[in-house]
């Protein structure tokens, strides 16, 4: 599994099924995570965020009611903005995907297709 190209999918979501369907135009079918039904960890939220090198704001969905319920705006720390993640993965932007220890936010879909492409 190591080599395998893994998509945090929600099927929901339009940008993360054209995510998955330009990777499948390329002949890729990648393991999906549908991190909605199988809730990310904090340590798997925290790998995500080092691989894309991204802040844990950068992948949230700030106008998601329930970042507003959580008072999330007014949260400084990086460890709270994870545990809220995982507790409630609406909170996580999507799709995401991850290939050879790298990983990129699919917004716009079209980035997936530069990490794939890589190498």
């Amino acid at each position: 599994m190591a080599n395998d190209i893994v998509i945090w999918h929600n099927p929901r979501c339009s940008k993360s099924r054209e995510a998955l369907k330009l990777l499948q135009e390329e002949g890729i079918e990648p393991v999906i995570y549908k991190y909605l039904d199988e809730h990310p960890s904090k340590e798997e939220i925290r790998k995500v965020l080092d691989m894309i090198g991204a802040k844990p704001r950068d992948i949230m969905r700030t106008k998601e009611a329930i970042y507003r319920e959580l008072g999330l705006k007014d949260v400084e720390d990086d460890e709270k903005l994870i545990e809220a993640m995982a507790e409630h993965p609406k909170l996580i932007e999507r799709p995401i995907v991850i290939k050879d220890g790298k990983a990129v936010l699919g917004r716009p879909p079209q980035k997936v297709l530069e990490l794939v492409k890589e190498g």
